[in-house]
């Protein structure tokens, strides 16, 4: 159904912060997009010891106990400034995008897809194993708000411009604890996480040891180094221990719409458990860094040179007195893709367990997964959400059908939810997947819309939806920078009028979209390109972000539940683009009017 697009906020943006200069392996093989956002983005790795090492569950696997949690380690996607760097002479420092030790990944990847390791092995090294995050590692955090301490025409570093006064009150970000799905590590959705960062977030990317992922290496903390200051024996033979996917006994494809035994319940509920334990202690380690135990974190951090999947520069250069009091730790917003979709539902419903989570954003949950509540007067959802599906997993009716059920349960409870879908996109269209091998997406899964679009439509719409349930402190100085294309004001749509042109059949159900007359389409996709125009999405240069199916801006969602324009409220407005074209280096939603 669309909408009528002369309604649309016209599209605003400011230069995009500076990004670390390319690799020439990252020139010639694939290579992550920069972030489009005004700030510059920064990065750090962090392991530390948990509070109170445990096991989940009796889940056993060669006789030990397959969920047990010992430490936790996550990435932090950050505001930057590049003093670090500018006034130091030092060359960038950049994380690698495949998890260290990388041919060890490879091989935890090789064994979760079931394949050989070697040509997995060798395709990754011939093509992404060195590439990098377009983000400067251990940058110095942002201490001011983009355009307002330097002019248009500059780019360099604005820490030089600061008055006294803004040095004084330096800005504060809100906070938000990103969850991944199956398969998944703290890197793979690097994109919408340093997309978010650039907007002014500060992103915590967990990475789970509960058996979800395809490899993950833990650090076993000696006895004296612990977060909390307590000490307790350590007997292991080896100073880390790997952690793979964890395949369902007698049940390995317990995540396809096609398995009539379901979901292995027992396990899945495990790892939640043991997941939301991890964001508890990731949130943790927040919070010991914005009260000024930052020399603490950088004691007991485990991801240090000479250890396992570790680089030479640790948190090196880190500067924690400029951490201190500078994250909204109250009120953070929780956001998971697919198992991590499901991980948040549940977070959410424990409200004592977990007071400062205010929102979550819920990216192509894996609806299945979701515990079922035993007494929904004590476990259910009263705080906002949004849940951005992509359209495969929309025509897979048992999964759409509890994301429903999950809003319903929102609204019953009294809070604001959105439930929209993309248009052509497919599960990994919100991975870093997606841009990374757009061909591979393109002719195996059929995604039809343009990687980066959908990468840039999750992100928007996320800033819509905070901008509408932040409290007013978190976003007072920042809401101006995001972009607003009023993504959320689409209407709705009827069930029956969702058109079925690309649904699956059976046998693809949730995995990939169907193409009719796929050859035509194609040929018609590369020979007859759209010319501009202010109903496509666009780049600077002003070439749509088009792909195999071109998808008009106000007709690339379908939207499914909202609070209607009423309980919208005004806190989404059209605004005029403030900058100049010409002199912006990334990409535009669409163009100037």
């Amino acid at each position: 159904m669309e909408t009528n697009s002369d309604s649309k906020p016209k599209a605003q943006r400011l230069p995009p912060g500076q990004a670390p200069p390319r690799t020439f392996r990252e020139r010639i093989f694939h290579a992550l997009p920069e972030y489009s956002g005004p700030y510059s983005v920064g990065t750090m790795e962090i392991e530390i010891p948990v509070r109170a090492p445990r096991a989940f569950s009796n889940i056993k696997r060669d006789h030990n106990h397959a969920l047990r949690i010992d430490t936790v380690l996550f990435s932090m996607y950050y505001p930057c400034e590049l003093t670090t760097y500018s006034r130091s002479g030092k060359r960038p420092s950049r994380a690698t995008w495949l998890p260290r030790p990388r041919v060890l990944t490879c091989k935890g990847y090789a064994k979760f897809l079931s394949l050989p390791h070697l040509p997995v092995t060798a395709y990754l090294a011939a093509t992404s194993m060195f590439t990098k995050l377009p983000a400067f590692r251990n940058a110095a955090l942002a201490n001011h708000i983009p355009g307002e301490t330097a002019s248009e025409d500059e780019h360099s570093d604005s820490a030089t411009t600061l008055t006294a006064e803004q040095i004084v009150n330096k800005p504060r970000f809100p906070v938000i604890m990103f969850t991944h799905g199956l398969g998944g590590s703290r890197t793979c959705y690097s994109s919408i996480c340093g997309e978010l960062a650039s907007h002014g977030f500060i992103v915590c990317a967990v990475e789970h040891r509960d058996g979800s992922g395809a490899r993950s290496t833990v650090n076993i903390p000696p006895s004296n180094e612990l977060a909390d200051g307590h000490k307790r024996d350590n007997t292991k033979p080896k100073d880390y221990y790997v952690v793979d996917y964890i395949f369902p006994l007698d049940n390995a494809q317990d995540t396809s719409p096609n398995n009539d035994r379901g979901v292995d319940v027992e396990l899945r509920t495990a790892q939640i458990e043991m997941r939301m334990a991890e964001i508890e202690e990731a949130h943790y380690a927040l919070e010991l860094i914005n009260s000024g135990q930052g020399e603490l974190i950088y004691r007991s951090n485990l991801r240090k040179k000479g250890n396992p999947g570790s680089s030479s520069k640790g948190l090196d250069d880190v500067n924690w007195d400029d951490w201190k009091g500078r994250m909204y730790t109250d009120n953070a917003t929780i956001m998971g893709h697919s198992f991590g979709g499901a991980t948040s539902v549940q977070a959410l419903r424990e409200h004592k367990r977990f007071p400062w989570i205010g929102q979550a954003i819920l990216l192509d949950t894996w609806g299945p997964a979701i515990p079922v509540v035993d007494d929904p007067a004590q476990l259910s959802l009263r705080k906002p959400l949004i849940c951005i599906n992509s359209e495969t997993f929309m025509h897979w009716p048992d999964n759409f059908e509890r994301i429903d059920d999950i809003c319903r349960e929102a609204v019953q409870g009294g809070a604001k939810v959105w439930n929209l879908t993309m248009r052509g996109s497919t599960h990994l269209s919100q991975t870093d997947f997606a841009v990374l091998y757009p061909n591979w997406m393109s002719w195996f899964i059929k995604t039809l819309i343009n990687p980066r679009r959908a990468i840039y439509l999750t992100t928007n719409s996320s800033l819509e939806y905070l901008r509408q349930v932040l409290p007013r402190e978190q976003i007072a100085d920042k809401a101006h920078l995001w972009q607003d294309e009023g993504i959320l004001l689409t209407e709705a749509i009827k069930p029956d009028d969702i058109p079925a042109e690309h649904k699956p059949d059976r046998k693809w159900t949730a995995a990939r979209l169907k193409i009719d007359d796929e050859f035509r389409v194609r040929l018609r996709a590369l020979y007859q390109r759209p010319q501009p125009s202010s109903r496509l999405a666009m780049d600077a240069r002003g070439k749509p972000l088009t792909g195999v199916v071109t998808y008009e801006l106000g007709n690339e969602v379908w939207m499914h539940r909202s609070p209607g324009k009423d309980g919208v409220g005004n806190r989404i407005t059209p605004r005029r683009p403030t900058f100049n074209m010409r002199k912006s280096t990334h990409y535009l939603q669409a163009p100037m009017a």
